[in-house]
């Protein structure tokens, strides 16, 4: 499989979350697995390919040429693709993969999580989509989308769309497992595009 990872680029954080980086890196390549990522070397996007390419596996970067020019790509990637802007890098990493594994990380990849998860709760793809959250970051999150919910800014299958997980174990266990096409029915296509 090919698997999408969105996590952190800051270089502020707790080193857990780069350990955390490096686990599934080593896991991903132990389960054969490619790596698709967004191409860059630094913080934690750098520390899980490292770690996929450190066990034997493959890996895709994806990276816009903003980034390129201040030297922040992934020159070892395997396959580094240079994309014009963000909104293209988005997409090559959409249509290169077969599932997606969000880790904590900040707006941008709170942008790659909202835009996958909101495709897979429209039936636009059936790649599992699983969050990967040992520390409990997104938690007021999931917190947030529940009370959308309850107020009707959300689709019943909203959590249906999307799998939460705390173990790293776990979260390959269900990106492994077939996740089925979800089918909005005209009223909740309504609601879920509404904005």
């Amino acid at each position: 499989m090919f698997i999408c990872v969105f996590l952190a680029s800051s270089q502020r954080i707790d080193p857990k979350y780069l350990r955390l980086a490096e686990e599934v890196g080593a896991e991903l390549a132990r389960r054969g697995h490619t790596l698709v990522s967004g191409g860059a070397r630094v913080s934690c996007m750098g520390a899980v390919a490292r770690a996929v390419r450190a066990g034997g596996g493959h890996t895709v970067g994806v990276i816009p040429q903003a980034l390129v020019d201040i030297e922040v790509a992934d020159t070892d990637s395997d396959e580094l693709i240079v994309t014009a802007d963000m909104r293209e890098r988005k997409g090559a990493m959409d249509a290169r993969s077969d599932a997606f594994l969000v880790l904590p990380g900040g707006i941008g990849t709170l942008e790659e999580l909202f835009e996958i998860w909101t495709a897979r709760t429209l039936g636009l793809h059936d790649k599992p989509l699983v969050l990967l959250d040992p520390w409990g970051l997104y938690a007021p999150l999931k917190e947030l989308v529940g009370g959308m919910h309850e107020e009707g800014f959300t689709r019943a299958g909203v959590f249906d769309a999307i799998s939460w997980t705390t173990t790293v174990e776990e979260a390959f266990e269900l990106l492994e497992k077939p996740a089925g096409r979800l089918a909005p029915s005209l009223d909740e296509l309504g609601e879920a595009t509404a904005g």
